[in-house]
């Protein structure tokens, strides 16, 4: 599968990363002569099974590391993303007024409580990346997965009571698969360390809660 390949690349390539940092000046090979040639910092990189450790400098442990540079798909996830919690987040608005069983309100309670920091944490992702000049801006909402129509918010609006929980968690499990949905495809083509733990996260969250709302259906 796409989304397993990316997440083996990019847990390889973190490991590798790690092992280059095991080590640093004064280390002494196993002969007892010194493992670097010259004064500095050096860093130990384990070889590959059956092969010799080797001593390299900062400068060529920093060119080993994987390339972490956001990609377009990195940028398209969490700009799309944020406005698919923010649905989310509308939706669950309505449910302690509106809702009549105690595990739909618990139910939207805990995705506020998920979703307004995962916001805040893709926001403060995309200050640190801004998009290179002439990237297209804006989206269309309505190509992303799982997303209520105007006419399916309007009577989640309008409705009360069990009509309410049963249009919640009908309209809430298709966004959440939208969402799982999302995140493989970030995960499958995206380039950046911070955004593969966001997508995990959010992987690993909603799918739980798409099996508790099943239940509860």
């Amino acid at each position: 599968m796409d989304m397993a390949k990316g997440l083996l690349g990019r847990t390889t390539g973190a490991v590798v990363a790690a092992g280059l940092l095991l080590a640093l000046a004064g280390c002494r090979s196993g002969d007892g002569h010194d493992a670097a040639e010259h004064d500095g910092a050096q860093v130990i990189a384990p070889g590959r099974p059956g092969e010799k450790a080797r001593t390299l400098s900062p400068g060529e442990a920093a060119k080993r590391q994987p390339d972490d540079k956001p990609n377009a798909a990195d940028r398209a996830y969490v700009q799309h993303m944020v406005e698919h919690h923010r649905q989310a987040l509308t939706m669950s608005a309505l449910a302690p007024e509106r809702a009549s069983a105690d595990g739909v309100k618990r139910l939207a309670e805990r995705i506020s409580a998920a979703q307004q920091p995962e916001i805040r944490a893709m926001e403060s992702w995309s200050a640190r990346y801004p998009a290179p000049s002439g990237a297209p801006a804006g989206h269309d909402h309505g190509a992303m997965p799982g997303m209520a129509t105007e006419q399916q918010l309007k009577q989640l609006t309008e409705a009360k009571g069990a009509d309410f929980d049963r249009l919640f968690l009908t309209l809430m499990t298709a966004h959440h698969e939208g969402a799982v949905k999302m995140a493989g495809e970030a995960l499958a083509a995206g380039n950046n360390g911070a955004v593969e733990e966001m997508a995990n996260e959010v992987v690993a969250t909603q799918t739980a809660e798409i099996h508790r709302m099943r239940a509860m259906g």
